[in-house]
């Protein structure tokens, strides 16, 4: 495999071989003074040479210090970053944590990628959203499982009948009828049930008639009875059919009062605190009853076999909707400035409640990162990354010690003269 550190490896080879390769010319210039005619210039090039080495051979073993033991010799305070691993790694992550993930570091970073408009570019891709919507009714199976876990089930089964058995929902409730009313749909709902009404009338017409016919032997005896029962009776449902074709009818009575009495009773809701209170109460003892209980759950299990079934067909409704409501997100998110600003506020709250808890869990984090690292590798990836400046102080503490040393030994000599 292809080291991705290998440049970093070869810049630090050559800094290392140009630093040993002047700490060496120290060396040869200290011995080599040796051998040169006495004089104010050999003694000041054998000085300034040895303050050289010295001072380039302090560098070196501070500089291998850090990293591991000079020449593999157990001195104290050496392999100092080897030795401090655990602390490091904590000092480390605490310091990028808290001064380089801050709150505001990340608020500039969002207001630079501007979060709304590569949201809005995103939703409004049918090639992106047609993915997301896909993963999004993958998911649709386990949050319906969760809704039907059992916890969930109870608090569900406890909740909606308190939100929908309050005096708010009464009056959501009265909206809704003042809606059908106002189409005239609650016509529809009385037409409605006289239809229904009248099909019963005829399913159980046998019965009624037995019944009535029955009645009028009770009353005028069975000579009456058997003589007229069964006229009576075919008259009364007769008539009955009679009435309620008159009171189906769009002019009758019965009509205009039902819509006077369905009016009142929606005001009602709409401004008495205590009819709105008698409605909910109503509703929740309805919510409340094991056969409702038990019927709810049973159209909620129907209608969750089909959610599920639809959302696991890429061409079926519940994809096509969730794509749909996507696709009109990232068209109010381009044209509408105020919604983007909505977004960009609702990014940096949901950044700044997770903030501290994401700080403890990156500095975490990268403590036991660091602190699982072998020796050879933490030195390896420091070394590679700050080696090469290191080298830079070995060469200045070179070069710094042979112009010190020469400079002190010209001072010397020029002030108290040759010893």
């Amino acid at each position: 495999m292809t080291d991705p550190d290998a440049p970093l490896r070869a810049t630090l080879r050559r800094h290392k071989r140009f630093a040993s390769l002047l700490l060496a010319a120290m060396a040869v210039l200290t011995l080599g003074s040796h051998f040169l005619a006495p004089g104010f210039a050999t003694d000041l090039l054998r000085a300034a040479a040895t303050a050289g080495l010295v001072g380039g051979l302090a560098d070196w073993f501070a500089v291998t210090a850090l990293f591991r033991h000079p020449l593999g010799l157990p001195i104290p305070h050496t392999a100092i970053i080897p030795a401090q691993r655990a602390r490091l790694g904590r000092a480390f992550g605490s310091f990028i944590a808290t001064h380089v993930i801050t709150r505001t570091e990340l608020e500039k970073a969002l207001g630079t990628l501007d979060v709304s408009l590569i949201l809005s570019r995103f939703l409004t891709d049918p090639g992106a959203t047609r993915p997301a919507a896909e993963t999004i009714a993958g998911l649709v199976p386990r949050l319906l499982g969760a809704i039907e876990d059992g916890r969930a089930r109870r608090v569900a089964t406890r909740l909606v009948p308190r939100l929908l058995g309050g005096p708010d929902a009464a009056r959501v409730v009265g909206r809704a009828l003042r809606q059908l009313v106002e189409g005239g749909r609650h016509n529809d709902m009385f037409s409605f049930i006289f239809k229904q009404v009248k099909v019963l009338l005829v399913e159980r017409e046998s019965a009624l008639q037995a019944a009535i016919e029955e009645r009028v032997r009770e009353q005028g005896g069975r000579l009456i009875g058997w003589a007229l029962g069964a006229s009576v009776a075919r008259r009364v449902l007769a008539q009955v059919n009679v009435e309620l074709e008159r009171m189906e009818s769009d002019g009758s009575e019965l009509r205009a009062a039902f819509d006077v009495w369905i009016r009142h009773e929606i005001d009602r809701i709409e401004t008495e605190p205590g009819r709105a209170a008698e409605i909910g109460a109503a509703l929740r003892r309805v919510l409340t009853h094991d056969t409702v209980k038990v019927w709810f759950w049973d159209v909620w299990s129907r209608m969750r076999l089909a959610l599920e079934t639809d959302a696991a067909r890429p061409n079926g409704r519940t994809v096509a909707l969730i794509e749909g409501a996507l696709g009109n997100l990232g068209t109010v998110l381009a044209d509408d400035a105020e919604a983007r600003a909505r977004v960009r506020r609702a990014a940096l709250g949901v950044v700044g409640s997770l903030l501290p808890g994401a700080q403890a869990q990156l500095s975490d984090f990268i403590a036991r990162i660091i602190d699982k690292w072998d020796e050879r590798t933490l030195v390896d990836k420091i070394e590679l990354r700050i080696g090469r400046d290191l080298q830079f102080v070995r060469v200045n503490g070179t070069l710094v010690g042979f112009i010190a040393g020469g400079v002190l030994f010209a001072l010397t000599r020029l002030g108290f003269g040759s010893p």
